[in-house]
């Protein structure tokens, strides 16, 4: 019975405040994207760097550790004292967390690109800027996503503890919900958005992470170059 009145409340929730929820939802989605967006921007390039450099590998890879180790609470009041409340403030939290998975995908994608190709690169005069974006990046772009996929499932999480401090988002309706009695309808109007979100977002880059794989490029290619014959 409590269970059915539960689900009433929340039903009842979304209607009255539907406009609210997908408000909250959508600064929450954005504060994530620009996370990992902006760790994309600088994290595949030093990924890219620390490849060519293997002494720089332990010391960046070290740092983004140490960054990943600190407790998300922790992070945000450091942040809150430097750039104050709000959704930057956020969103800079999630740029720092995201940076791990991305730089060290990056890294791993780039060093296993097969030796003998980029021998072959080097064989018909190809540049080092050449082989980087015709040969290394492509066969390493799953991997890549990959990291991106990880850092974008993180990013969701985290930003709902963003609301503490002023940065909105889904966190904020969970907030509400911990402060009333019998507050497990708004906590669940708060959550299960918060979960569809991250379960959708991985399912999808999931998806692109399967087909820039080059295995299935590779099979895309034969099926192409050999079409089946049509049947009279």
């Amino acid at each position: 019975m409590m269970e059915m009145d539960t689900i009433q409340e929340l039903w009842t929730y979304y209607i009255v405040n539907g406009s609210y929820v997908w408000e909250q939802f959508s600064r929450h989605f954005l504060m994530s994207i620009y996370g990992v967006l902006f760790a994309a921007i600088v994290g595949i390039p030093v990924g890219i760097l620390i490849a060519r450099y293997g002494k720089l590998s332990n010391v960046i890879l070290s740092l983004t550790n140490i960054i990943q180790t600190i407790p998300a609470l922790a992070m945000l009041a450091v942040l809150m004292v430097v750039m104050g409340l709000g959704a930057n403030t956020v969103v800079m939290s999630l740029f720092l967390y995201s940076l791990l998975p991305i730089i060290k995908n990056t890294y791993i994608g780039i060093k296993s690109v097969d030796y003998a190709i980029l021998e072959a690169g080097r064989a018909v005069g190809m540049t080092p800027w050449q082989r980087l974006y015709m040969v290394e990046l492509p066969l390493s772009l799953s991997v890549i996503m990959a990291g991106i996929r990880t850092a974008l499932v993180i990013a969701i999480g985290v930003a709902t503890i963003g609301a503490f401090i002023g940065g909105g988002g889904l966190g904020s309706i969970i907030i509400r919900g911990t402060n009333v009695t019998d507050g497990a309808a708004i906590i669940l109007a708060g959550a299960i958005p918060t979960a569809l979100m991250a379960v959708i977002a991985d399912f999808v880059l999931g998806r692109i992470e399967h087909a820039l794989s080059p295995a299935n490029k590779k099979r895309t290619t034969i099926n192409t170059d050999h079409p089946k014959q049509a049947t009279s």
